[in-house]
């Protein structure tokens, strides 16, 4: 054993290390994760779960394209309501850490290489069957297969192996990744019959509801899964339903008049005026949720690194977190990764405005004319005021800043990913790692920048086997710094999570990577008699 890796298993034996460390060094370092949950504070609940009702979340940034089929999942409206039906291996708690859900404990081997989950015996699916490894591992296999163009498969393309061994699920990676139990919380990877095999578009899993109605673009609703197998932690709503309501005013009514009990995404601005009423309340999570413009780095003109780095300059990020946030949020430095994360490194300059520097790396770019900008409010809440406040700074570097605005219907699979320079938003994930691999690997099928770079590449591989917390740090500073001189992102700000909840509504708990509980909100509340 390495004297780095002594020196891991002896902070973990004598205490000195945080829960979310713990984690993440205790497979590799042969501590099975199933001690996890006996380190974790147990949380305590001023109410009682009540069962009944139907449980009503009012949701913005659903599409008429929308499948239940997970590898397809985008928008948070399919990620709600996937996890109301879907269950995973392991899941996130509102603390960041990891509970067992299918996967009841797992452990590595080979420092990290090869991973071991042992299955979870009696769990039913909704068609009567028992959830066995086999499924688990078909279910990995498919998000893991390119031909499935599921949004995991980022996440999932350094899998070397998968195999169901009796009751466990066995997967060896090309190399070591102290981080890949966190991967399993992507909501992607809901485990169904088969790995979805058969009908991955079904909605059968093992969650705490059975799908009952699927209208794309209009509402989803779900029944409780009588037989789901902690039924004394989730699901105690008689139905749930998610309604799709894409435009701000409209969900705020809904929220205020009783239609539903749950939304996401209240603008900032309509804060104090929600916070005024007696029947709502008001949940702000601090986060990693970013909102981004986004440009094609392999097309022209924002192949060029000056063009980038102009409009870069060109934004003035206070600004935009004064007035579009209105002060729910903090400043961005072009990289997805802020202070929540927990080798995050506060020493990176702080890029601000600069007119002038703007204007310098606009005319070194050689470019002439009018830049596109395809913005929406399904980006995120006030996506369009911050696009014309951004054309405005970009007036004073003399950058002409056009706007085209494209209707939420449509925005996440015909702009988003699709179109070289657009607005859009990312929810945070559990590690840096995670975030890196499934958005800017050069192979990553949501790299939305088109970003790649190999010495980036080669830092995010070898950092997923970095045992020396130190040294793994700075890959991740100079990750963050290439993303920042070289990539395609603007991050002009990181935002609060706000959702709006009557105060009907028990059990909610704000979420850490995402909004409505980090999706789970629905599962997780029930309605007070």
């Amino acid at each position: 054993m390495s004297d780095d890796r002594k020196h891991e298993r002896q902070r973990v034996e004598f205490g000195d290390v945080s829960r979310r460390e713990f984690i993440q060094y205790a497979g590799a370092l042969g501590v099975s994760g199933s001690v996890v949950g006996a380190l974790s504070p147990k949380s305590a609940h001023a109410n009682t779960p009540q069962r009944g009702g139907i449980l009503r979340a009012g949701l913005e940034g659903g599409e008429s394209t929308d499948s239940i089929d997970p590898a397809t999942f985008q928008t948070l409206t399919m990620v709600s309501y996937g996890k109301t039906w879907g269950e995973y291996l392991l899941a996130p708690t509102p603390d960041g850490e990891l509970e067992p859900r299918i996967a009841e404990e797992w452990d590595a081997s080979d420092s990290g290489r090869t991973w071991t989950f042992k299955i979870r015996q009696g769990v039913e699916f909704h068609n009567g069957k028992t959830v066995t490894s086999s499924d688990v591992a078909m279910s990995l296999e498919r998000h893991s297969n390119e031909e499935s163009k599921s949004g995991a498969f980022g996440i999932l393309r350094d899998i070397e192996t998968i195999k169901a061994d009796g009751n466990d699920v066995v997967v060896t990676l090309k190399a070591p990744n102290v981080d890949f139990p966190y991967y399993m919380t992507d909501y992607h990877l809901i485990v169904q019959p088969n790995g979805g095999t058969d009908d991955p578009a079904a909605g059968v899993s093992a969650g705490p509801y059975k799908v009952e109605f699927h209208e794309p673009g209009v509402r989803h609703g779900a029944v409780r899964f009588e037989n789901y197998w902690q039924a004394d932690k989730l699901g105690f709503a008689d139905q749930i339903e998610v309604v799709v309501f894409n435009d701000m005013n409209a969900r705020i009514s809904a929220l205020q008049s009783g239609e539903v009990h749950l939304i996401n995404r209240v603008d900032p601005k309509l804060v104090g005026f929600l916070k005024e009423s007696t029947d709502v309340q008001i949940f702000n999570g601090v986060g990693p949720l970013h909102y981004v413009f986004l440009m094609h780095c392999d097309t022209a003109p924002y192949d060029n690194n000056d063009l980038r780095l102009a409009l870069k300059f060109a934004i003035d990020r206070q600004e935009m977190v004064d007035k579009i946030l209105r002060g729910y949020g903090s400043v961005g430095n072009d990289m997805p990764v802020n202070s929540t994360y927990p080798l995050f490194s506060d020493d990176i300059e702080q890029r601000e405005y600069d007119p002038d520097k703007a204007a310098y790396h606009y005319r070194k770019s050689g470019h002439e004319g009018p830049l596109l900008l395809k913005t929406s409010d399904a980006a995120f809440p006030g996506a369009n005021d911050a696009s014309q406040l951004f054309q405005q700074h970009c007036a004073k570097a003399g950058i002409t800043l056009e706007l085209e605005r494209r209707p939420s219907d449509g925005y996440w699979s015909e702009v988003w990913n699709v179109l070289p320079f657009s607005v859009a938003h990312w929810g945070g994930r559990p590690t840096q790692d995670q975030i890196y691999s499934t958005g800017y690997l050069s192979s990553a099928a949501w790299n939305d920048t088109r970003f790649k770079n190999e010495r980036f590449d080669e830092l995010l591989i070898a950092a997923r086997g970095e045992l020396n917390q130190d040294k793994r740090k700075q890959m991740y500073r100079e990750m963050g710094m290439l993303v920042r001189d070289h990539g395609g992102t603007i991050c002009p700000m990181f935002a609060d999570m706000i959702d709006g909840v009557r105060t009907e509504v028990g059990g909610y708990r704000p979420g850490k990577t995402q909004e409505m509980s980090d999706g789970f909100a629905l599962s997780r509340c029930w309605l007070k008699s």
